[in-house]
């Protein structure tokens, strides 16, 4: 669940995303419940390594699922999207910087915790989306890598 306070030709709205499946979001206005369909599906991104900062990591069994798949390259590039809605607390890397995988780029706060975000392919930093105190929904595009 998601909440924005929007400004509309001088009128504000508090708006509140529910919930978003396929095309079809639930959304409410001002307390009023509507059905938001897009025109296209929302795509939701392959899963992203995430590094949360913490005082002591857990002991790792040997039954520990691998870790998460890198973003898929896109035709502009490698895309680095946000795991988890929040906001952007730090911007690590400009364009035209060079990047490894596994390198931080970003850091996001989700739920009152700090969350490192790594670029997930070897490249060169071609755009970035997003800026410092920026709100972000899950599966944003953060930082393209080409």
């Amino acid at each position: 669940m998601k909440e924005y306070k929007l400004k509309i030709n001088g009128n504000d709205y508090n708006v509140v995303i529910n919930d978003v499946q396929d095309s079809v979001a639930s959304v409410e206005v001002n307390g009023s419940n509507f059905k938001v369909e897009f025109e296209k599906p929302i795509v939701k991104p392959t899963a992203i390594k995430v590094v949360k900062t913490a005082v002591a990591a857990p002991a790792v069994s040997a039954a520990a699922p691998k870790p998460a798949a890198a973003a898929a390259p896109t035709p502009g590039g490698t895309t680095v999207s946000s795991p988890l809605p929040g906001v952007i607390l730090d911007v690590c890397v400009k364009e035209g910087d060079a990047v490894k995988t596994g390198q931080k780029v970003a850091v996001l706060e989700a739920m009152k915790m700090e969350n490192v975000i790594e670029a997930t392919a070897d490249g060169v930093v071609k755009s970035i989306k997003v800026n410092k105190g920026d709100s972000v929904l899950e599966g944003a595009p953060l930082i393209i890598i080409g």
